[in-house]
């Protein structure tokens, strides 16, 4: 299952998330997992895009389910 936590737009500023790889939110998750990020990628989204956080997995245990 495409798990993507949330993060308000001020908190992912503040966490760095446009230095990021990113996607729009009208993307496909699971095609973006499966293509490029593999399975195991630990997902944000923040505002319109969803963000590949999983060189930082801090970020996204800050995030809200």
């Amino acid at each position: 299952m495409a798990r993507v936590r949330k993060m308000s737009v001020d908190e992912g500023v503040k966490a760095g998330l446009s230095a990021y790889p990113n996607f729009h939110k009208s993307g496909n998750v699971v095609g973006m997992k499966r293509k490029y990020y593999g399975r195991d990628a630990l997902l944000v989204r923040s505002g319109d895009y969803i963000y590949n956080v999983s060189a930082t997995p801090e970020i996204y245990n800050q995030a809200k389910p």
